[in-house]
């Protein structure tokens, strides 16, 4: 069984992140004491593709104000503080990681959002809300670090009322290659559970979710790939740091190792719409 404590020390095994960001941000010419949504994209959206993703699924979302969303595996809140600007609603944000919710928590402060956003530490595999809180919930590759799908997918469905939607952004395992470590979401193979898309859509139906959509954000994310090393051979700064941020001196080999994954066949990103049964 993985220990929470192994997959913490991944995303916090650098400390002093408030302090790096708030560096990054001076450097960007941003005022890292009333920093906007815009000037911490870069940063507070920790997945692949970032803000662009983030964009994408909302136009999936299904969410207006008196709404209240959950965000799985929130990281330091981008996210979340975007969904809570874009559509006026509520958002309640879970992680693992004391740093990434303290930091998260922060910076909802600093952007004024801290009455419709806030984040708790916790495991996905038992959240501490009642049945049927939220309208809808989603999760950004965060589902890599649970091995017990079933019990995520169980535990989802509970905590969503009937007829809410889902949304998972996840690194699927592919079908040719082989994934080497570390990644930007572990360290080793010890913390890394990769599933087949036709496994997250049996998993998610066997729990009670019907399945909307399910598409490979393949060619997307290696034309942002593209994009963003084009730029950082210009010498400009690509518009997805969140890794750098994080990880440090782990990030490039971490994201060398995905795009050669990538590349290969061994990983495939996917995004998944679900609706909770009534």
């Amino acid at each position: 069984m993985t220990d929470s404590r192994d997959i913490t020390r991944h995303y916090a095994h650098t400390g002093d992140l408030r302090s790096r960001l708030r560096e990054a941000l001076i450097d960007d010419g941003a005022d890292p004491d009333r920093p906007t949504l815009e000037a911490l994209a870069p940063y507070d959206q920790f997945h692949g593709r970032g803000l662009e993703a983030t964009l994408e699924l909302a136009t999936l979302i299904e969410a207006q104000r008196g709404h209240h969303l959950l965000d799985i595996g929130s990281g330091i809140g981008g996210p979340a503080r975007f969904f809570a600007d874009r559509f006026g609603c509520r958002v309640t944000g879970i992680d693992l990681t004391p740093e990434f919710c303290e930091l998260a928590t922060h910076l909802t402060q600093l952007t004024g959002l801290q009455d419709r956003v806030s984040f708790e530490v916790g495991d996905a595999l038992a959240m501490p809300f009642p049945p049927g809180s939220f309208d809808g919930a989603y999760s950004m590759n965060v589902s890599m670090n649970i091995s017990d799908k079933a019990g995520l997918y169980a535990g989802i469905h509970r905590v969503l009322k009937p007829g809410a939607w889902l949304i998972l952004s996840e690194i699927a395992r592919g079908e040719t290659g082989t994934l080497a470590y570390p990644t930007p979401w572990a360290s080793s193979q010890a913390t890394s559970f990769l599933a087949t898309p036709e496994d997250t859509r049996r998993g998610l139906e066997q729990a009670g979710f019907e399945l909307l959509a399910m598409r490979s954000t393949r060619e997307a994310t290696l034309a942002f790939g593209a994009r963003s090393r084009a730029m950082a051979d210009r010498g400009e700064k690509p518009p997805h740091r969140s890794v750098m941020l994080i990880h440090q001196a782990l990030a490039k080999p971490a994201m060398a190792n995905v795009a050669r994954a990538l590349a290969d066949g061994a990983i495939e990103p996917v995004e998944i719409l679900a609706r909770r049964r009534g």
